[in-house]
């Protein structure tokens, strides 16, 4: 009985592989309706399993405004101090109809020690906003940032303003994002410069003013006939401010390297100090400061004392990285009360010599300026980096540089991001001025891309006269006189490396040396100033640096080429 159980069983076997196989053929022709039904009703319902996944699979994005978020932020930049947040109406407007709150860390005026005592103790603010390189590394290297690639891809507006070549740019060396950059962009931009006071210029003759000589005739002139009056302020030479835009003069295509105290020579980065163009800035610059054109506080005054020289009106000539901030302010202030007063921006200055239009008084990165990175020890990292992107997108970037809508602004046109301006924006240039010097504390993740088109969009169907003032030198002057710096972006090491330890000496030898050339009594004793500052640094193994340097240059440039 069993074997014929078997041989029963082998049978129906058979029996049923035949009945669906005869099932099968008849369902495959497509003519037969019920088979072709039959054939037709996996698909849908794969379809709609399929769907029904990617649905519960849609990024879950941080709602703003359906809750409350406070975070801390950190300014790593001793001079940095935030404005009160909520003190103001654009930061009174988010906080209430998108419910963010935020309470600066204050840096005490000392970020170096502040920033080692956060690392050592591990308490730490939820964002640190500051210079990208060194203190990012060490940061993640100690496993203190979150990485933001995933909310990246989840959030729709860095993704969609950054160049994908700066965003790989911005990688750190385990591959991943930390960063969230401020004023990044894809062309040319910038504001360093040239800025001359309109009335005495035009008092004077309006003489010729484009080249070194051109310029040291100028100031002796404003020296002779305006006694009162500084011809030239060069805002904060400790910093650089001045004397950069001065370097940039004595050499064409010169992006101005001295925060690496080195400068490109052939396919290497070498000594700034043996650099000629640099020599011969620095005898020029300690020339116009012992014979008192310059301003005889450039290595001691604060950013509030510049402004209120400028406001008054006190200044002949003006050059800094950022000249635009303050003159613009006080261009408005000034021709409110004389229309004749105000600012002007000459073409760049430059030796007698050398072309014009290779001459850069600062430069731009795709990169932009700085960053800001989320530390581990926020407790929702994602809604800080919603917050930031909203920040830097169409929204947020109105109201940083437009305020609430209704003074500046109204609605907004059929695109969906361009803000509808009211005619306060040309009547108004003054208020609208000071808010955006007010602003630009808060301005942590700028997007340059998205203002610079607003604004020449709506420039451009202004009358001269009714352009904004940094907008009208921006297109006239500034945006085409700025280098491309891109490649020489990231070279800073890790002060904690042996390349880093060089660097800090390096610095404090540059600090000394930049300070004690510009009080040189004689050309002689600046250019031996430099030369001591010279072997002083290469006594310290300066040479190992600048191949590092040059290594990362080198990197830079594999990576811009997409290699």
């Amino acid at each position: 009985m069993q074997k014929r159980g078997i041989r029963l069983s082998r049978m129906m076997v058979i029996f049923l592989v035949i009945a669906l196989f005869i099932a099968g053929c008849s369902g495959g022709g497509g003519n037969n309706g019920n088979g072709g039904n039959t054939a037709e009703a996996p698909k849908e319902n794969s379809g709609n399993e399929k769907n029904n996944q990617a649905e519960s699979a849609e990024p879950q994005l941080y709602e703003l405004g359906k809750e409350p978020l406070e975070f801390t932020l950190y300014g790593n930049y001793d001079w940095y101090t935030m404005p009160k947040w909520g003190a103001d109406e654009t930061t009174t407007w988010v906080k209430e109809n998108k419910k963010v709150n935020i309470t600066e860390i204050p840096n005490g005026g000392n970020t170096v020690q502040k920033l080692n005592t956060m690392i050592a103790s591990g308490d730490l603010p939820d964002v640190i906003w500051g210079e990208r390189g060194a203190d990012v590394e060490r940061l993640r290297e100690a496993g203190l940032l979150v990485p933001l690639d995933d909310y990246i891809e989840k959030y729709p507006n860095l993704k969609k303003w950054l160049d994908p070549k700066a965003l790989n740019m911005l990688r750190s060396p385990d591959g991943k994002l930390y960063q969230f950059p401020n004023w990044y962009t894809n062309r040319p931009n910038g504001n360093a410069g040239w800025v001359v006071n309109k009335k005495i210029y035009t008092e004077l003759g309006s003489p010729k003013l484009e080249t070194t000589d051109d310029l040291y005739a100028y100031l002796k002139l404003v020296k002779e006939k305006y006694p009162d009056v500084i011809p030239l302020e060069t805002d904060l030479a400790s910093e650089g401010h001045g004397l950069d835009q001065i370097y940039s003069a004595f050499k064409e295509n010169n992006l101005s390297f001295p925060r690496y105290f080195a400068v490109p020579s052939g396919d290497k980065m070498t000594s700034i100090y043996k650099d000629e163009a640099y020599r011969e800035s620095v005898v020029y610059a300690a020339k116009l400061f012992r014979e008192k054109l310059m301003t005889q506080d450039a290595m001691t005054q604060t950013r509030d004392q510049v402004q209120e020289k400028l406001m008054n009106g006190r200044v002949a000539v003006y050059t800094s990285s950022n000249p635009t901030l303050y003159a613009m302010q006080a261009h408005a202030a000034l021709t409110q009360k004389d229309p004749d007063a105000g600012y002007i921006m000459i073409w760049p200055i430059h030796k007698e010599g050398l072309d014009k239009n290779k001459t850069y008084p600062g430069t731009y990165n795709m990169l932009g300026w700085n960053a800001a990175v989320i530390t581990t020890g926020a407790k929702d990292p994602e809604a800080i980096f919603a917050f930031l992107d909203w920040w830097t997108g169409p929204e947020g970037m109105t109201l940083q540089m437009w305020g609430v809508e209704g003074e500046f602004w109204q609605g907004r046109e059929a695109d969906g991001i361009t803000p509808k301006f009211t005619e306060n924006y040309t009547k108004d240039k003054e208020k609208l001025a000071d808010y955006q010097a007010k602003m630009d504390p808060l301005m942590w993740v700028g997007n340059t891309v998205y203002v610079d088109d607003i604004k020449g969009k709506f420039e451009a169907t202004l009358p001269e006269n009714e352009r904004n003032w940094s907008t009208y030198w921006q297109y006239e002057i500034t945006w085409k006189t700025q280098g491309d710096a891109t490649e020489f972006i990231n070279l800073f090491p890790l002060p904690d490396t042996e390349e880093g330890i060089t660097f800090q000496s390096g610095k404090d030898i540059w600090q000394k040396a930049r300070a004690q050339a510009l009080y040189a009594k004689t050309d002689e004793e600046a250019l031996a100033i430099l030369d001591k500052a010279h072997d002083d640094t290469m006594s310290i193994g300066f040479e190992k640096l600048l191949d590092y340097y040059t290594q990362r240059w080198h990197e830079n440039l594999k990576m811009i080429q997409g290699n």
